[in-house]
């Protein structure tokens, strides 16, 4: 339950009121944003909220209990502080947002009614829809390891073991704001870098990570497909550096890396398609890996 200073109490309990929201963003770089619906700048928690950006929320509803509060702001990219950029780039990806209830009036009479992270945000245009969850979100993440097939290790990490060494390309053509032509790669096979990490090491977008969908040999390259978000100000000349890719599988790691000694899945595991052959009497069971 949010506590309401008893100046802030008392004044709502009045005929006539001068309440306002102010919404203040905590990006995870350190990076603040501070908003209102009022029609002017408000200094809140010692952050200036400013009224520019149009901004509107939904109601908010707390509930007992663990399941998972949400609500959502949404609001035009009509600030300075707030570029296509950043969004793309996940800027504002678990960004922590505290609702406040203020007194314009009086902007030291405030009431933080919630404070939650930035989940999905999506875009129309020029607009944008912030989706807020509480900290009962984290209570739905997975902690420790589950039984799957697939590894659940990351390439190269302390895990995995391998020694998955980065080249680095440059843009050479740009096809799209998705794909594009790139020079100094030296793919060891054909499919040696789908699914892997791009890192921008050069540009505007310097340090973003995309992953590569696929990559297909061009006459004058490599050409490149993104499979994350959109890169309209990428540019001719740019520099990356591209990390080989891995879907998880122990096909893959046996047989691309040499490296199924250290695979972190259970491909060995038995599924519902086992289950079911054995019930009409049509499987194959004679002790041997159902995956080689």
């Amino acid at each position: 339950m949010s506590k309401i200073p008893p100046a802030l109490e008392s004044h709502l309990a009045g005929e006539v009121t001068t309440h306002c929201f102010c919404w203040i963003v905590r990006r995870q770089d350190g990076v603040i944003h501070g908003f209102t619906d009022h029609d002017r700048d408000l200094i809140v928690a010692g952050v200036s909220c400013g009224p520019q950006t149009g901004f509107s929320a939904s109601e908010a509803t707390s509930s007992l209990g663990l399941a998972v509060d949400s609500a959502e702001i949404e609001g035009a990219l009509s600030s300075v502080s707030i570029t296509d950029a950043d969004i793309e780039g996940g800027a504002f990806d678990g960004a922590v947002v505290e609702t406040f209830l203020v007194n314009w009036a009086s902007p030291d009479q405030i009431a933080l009614l919630r404070s939650a992270r930035i989940g999905t945000i999506t875009r129309s245009g020029r607009k944008f829809v912030a989706e807020t969850k509480s900290s009962s979100a984290d209570l739905d993440k997975v902690k420790g390891r589950r039984i799957t097939r697939q590894c659940d290790a990351q390439l190269g990490d302390h895990r995995c073991g391998y020694v998955a060494g980065s080249q680095t390309g440059t843009v050479a053509a740009i096809l799209s704001d998705r794909e594009m032509i790139a020079t100094g790669l030296q793919p060891p096979s054909g499919g040696w870098f789908d699914n892997g990490v791009l890192t921008w090491i050069s540009g505007v977008d310097v340090r973003r990570s995309n992953v590569v969908l696929n990559q297909v040999a061009a006459e004058n390259g490599t050409r490149l497909c993104l499979r994350d978000a959109s890169i309209p100000d990428m540019k001719i000349g740019e520099v990356f550096s591209l990390k080989p890719g891995c879907d998880k599988s122990f096909a893959q790691c046996k047989a691309k890396f040499s490296n199924s000694a250290n695979f972190r899945g259970f491909p060995h595991l038995p599924g519902n398609d086992a289950a079911y052959n054995y019930a009409d009497g049509q499987g194959i069971f004679d002790g041997k890996p159902l995956v080689p």
